[in-house]
């Protein structure tokens, strides 16, 4: 750990907000991963700015991570800064059928105050346990609904720290991508535009939802939610059940009984071992059916 650049990380957010060698299991879904030279947490746009800043001057690595939903990091950590813009950046505003939430902000408290406001158009997110900025940056979707659907727009930091309004219909919004992981922006809120509608049809709509997904989902583990993506055409989870595959395991790493697209940490499983049943799961279903299966969740860090 160098104390000089630690110090200037704790000048930027104080040293409350800095931690070194923070075990990245304890901030991730599946509960997996080393430890993250540099664990951030800053409150301002400002903030994000100045680390950011300091990261590219002395050249060391940085990630943003928000609820760490849809991530696997390595059994040897992240060398480098975790910039976690979850916890202190998750305000939410609503002005008749618009909210307005900050990136660190989770999906399912956005769909509550929804509604709460009598809009719908967000109950399929209800369940996603990620951001508002992650979900914007893979245009996350479940039952049907997708961030492309209710978005009007989001405000991102370029890589030269500049402020950016970007529209919908310019974020490219696609199967799991846009065009703001690859131009290298980092989002910092959203603007989500729904449709009034009576509360007792979207509680009703979130409930049926709820039922659909603890009874279809594991959620009773930890997981990073669907693992692979969904070939055009195929159901990822029955591809890997007609595989053979359901319930497979390497090491506490388990392909779910309940359902196969999801790989579950069943019994403390190292990063290794989930990757190990994943490349298994990719080549048994390609041997079988000749699809090729491609990650959902992104792998960080040393493995």
């Amino acid at each position: 750990m160098n104390q000089e650049l630690k110090y200037r990380f704790c000048e930027i957010v104080g040293s409350d907000n800095v931690k070194t060698d923070e075990l990245m299991k304890l901030h991730t879904t599946f509960r997996i991963g080393g430890p993250a030279d540099y664990y951030i947490c800053p409150h301002t746009v400002q903030e994000v700015n100045k680390l950011i800043t300091v990261c590219k001057q002395e050249k060391i690595a940085y990630y943003i991570i928000g609820n760490g939903s849809n991530l696997l990091v390595g059994d040897k950590g992240y060398r480098g800064a975790m910039i976690q813009i979850y916890r202190n950046f998750n305000h939410i505003t609503i002005h008749g059928n618009e909210i307005n939430a900050e990136a660190g902000a989770l999906l399912s408290t956005i769909a509550k105050k929804a509604l709460e406001h009598g809009l719908t158009g967000f109950e399929f997110a209800s369940g996603i346990p990620g951001t508002v900025g992650g979900a914007a940056v893979m245009n996350a979707g479940a039952y049907g609904g997708e961030m492309k659907d209710v978005l009007s727009g989001v405000t991102v930091l370029t890589p030269k720290g500049e402020s950016l309004t970007i529209p919908k219909e310019e974020l490219e919004l696609g199967y799991r991508t846009s065009i703001i992981a690859g131009k290298g922006f980092i989002v910092l809120r959203a603007v989500i535009d729904l449709s009034p509608d009576d509360k007792n049809i979207i509680k009703k709509t979130m409930d049926d939802l709820k039922v659909k997904r603890t009874t279809k989902q594991p959620l009773e583990y930890p997981s990073a939610g669907s693992t692979f993506k969904r070939p055009k055409g195929y159901f990822t989870g029955k591809l890997i059940m007609d595989s053979g595959l359901r319930g497979f395991k390497v090491g506490g790493a388990q392909v779910s009984e309940k359902h196969c697209g999801f790989v579950i940490n069943r019994e403390q499983a190292t990063a290794n071992e989930v990757c190990e049943l994943m490349d298994t799961v990719i080549k048994t279903v390609y041997d079988k059916f000749q699809v090729k299966l491609e990650p959902e969740i992104k792998l960080l860090g040393d493995f």
